[in-house]
């Protein structure tokens, strides 16, 4: 138990440097217009900002998240959601206190991943990234961040409580809920303000940045395994962007229990089926328009391995390339066909 913590101790004063604060500022004016837009149906007073949460530039500090340095030159990896407003400024505090602005290099279209950039003229701390392919249940893991957006330089311990989860996150009340897959989950306390900052295990590699936590539970947080940054990194250094594969439908993955309120003959596949009447099941010109799908079809196989609960579209999609032709079995009024799709490249937000 001693050697434990001796191990935890130096593994803190080793990732800690390399662990920033991410403060999120706007402008009063932006935000007094933007006030009507949330709340178009409430009558609200004007709003009243203390003079000294006002700095020269007349910006305001209206939240906070945080990062970790991968690269001396100032490469920093956090959440898409902590920087997600393109109106917004961030600044990066580091442990010592300096502050640098931060340009926005790159949000995942897919995954809550963003990388940030900020220049400080001399070499920075960095952390190693590690592998998130082999962990193993039990295991020791360590949180790191800015504790809602009070506390920097907090740190918690647990251990990997659960791997492979999937849920509905939203990144505040007002934002559409997105789905998150293959995340790792943790009994490490992770709060409003943890987000982005690096999951490590006890020898200080970073195996997953933290994402989300779930409201009214205790001891429940989820990361994002490093493998979706560690592409996002080498796909910045390659192509000057995050590139991740499109295919263009919107589905509804099936199981025994839709098979039988939906009346149809398989209980496994994707079902091609819009969300809303003024959606399209076929986004126009997409590869999978390209490739002739069409509403109510439903694709039974990605390169002959099944369309399951456990491994939908967004799962194959997240194993695949940008150009890259897959095979797909689909069943169109009981009758089985093979279509090839090459996959495009999805925007990114801006």
């Amino acid at each position: 138990m001693a050697k434990e913590k001796s191990q935890i101790i130096g593994t803190i004063k080793k990732v800690m440097p390399a662990v920033v604060s991410i403060v999120i500022s706007k402008k009063l004016e932006d935000l007094k217009k933007e006030l009507p837009e949330m709340f178009p149906y409430s009558d609200y007073p004007e709003l009243q900002i203390p003079p000294e949460k006002i700095d020269a530039h007349g910006m305001v500090q209206i939240g906070g998240g945080s990062g970790f340095l991968v690269d001396g030159g100032g490469i920093i990896l956090t959440n898409k959601h902590v920087i997600a407003d393109p109106k917004a400024a961030y600044t990066i505090i580091t442990m010592n206190g300096d502050r640098f602005d931060a340009e926005v290099l790159a949000r995942d279209p897919l995954d809550d991943v963003a990388i940030l950039k900020i220049k400080s003229g001399k070499k920075l701390p960095v952390v190693q990234l590690g592998s998130s392919d082999n962990l193993e249940l039990g295991q020791i893991v360590i949180a790191f961040g800015n504790a809602l957006g009070i506390f920097r330089n907090t740190v918690s311990t647990g251990i990997i409580s659960g791997l492979s989860r999937a849920i509905s996150a939203k990144p505040d009340p007002l934002a559409p809920a997105q789905e998150m897959r293959g995340l790792i989950q943790t009994d490490a306390a992770i709060n409003p303000g943890n987000s982005g900052g690096p999951l490590t295990d006890i020898f200080g590699k970073v195996i997953g940045i933290n994402a989300a936590v779930v409201f009214g539970a205790q001891n429940i947080g989820f990361a994002i395994p490093i493998k979706a940054a560690e592409r996002d990194l080498k796909d910045l250094r390659l192509h000057g962007t995050i590139r991740r594969p499109f295919l263009g439908l919107r589905y509804l993955t099936l199981n025994p229990d839709l098979k039988e309120k939906l009346n149809l003959v398989h209980d496994y596949g994707a079902l091609v089926v819009k969300e809303h009447p003024l959606d399209q099941a076929v986004v126009p010109n997409s590869p999978a328009a390209r490739a002739g799908l069409k509403e109510n079809d439903i694709i039974l196989e990605w390169n002959g391995e099944r369309i399951t609960p456990d491994k939908n579209i967004q799962d194959c999609l997240e194993q695949s390339e940008v150009g890259q032709t897959v095979s797909l079995k689909v069943v169109r009024n009981k009758r089985e066909f093979s279509a090839k799709i090459v996959l495009a490249e999805r925007k990114q937000l801006s």
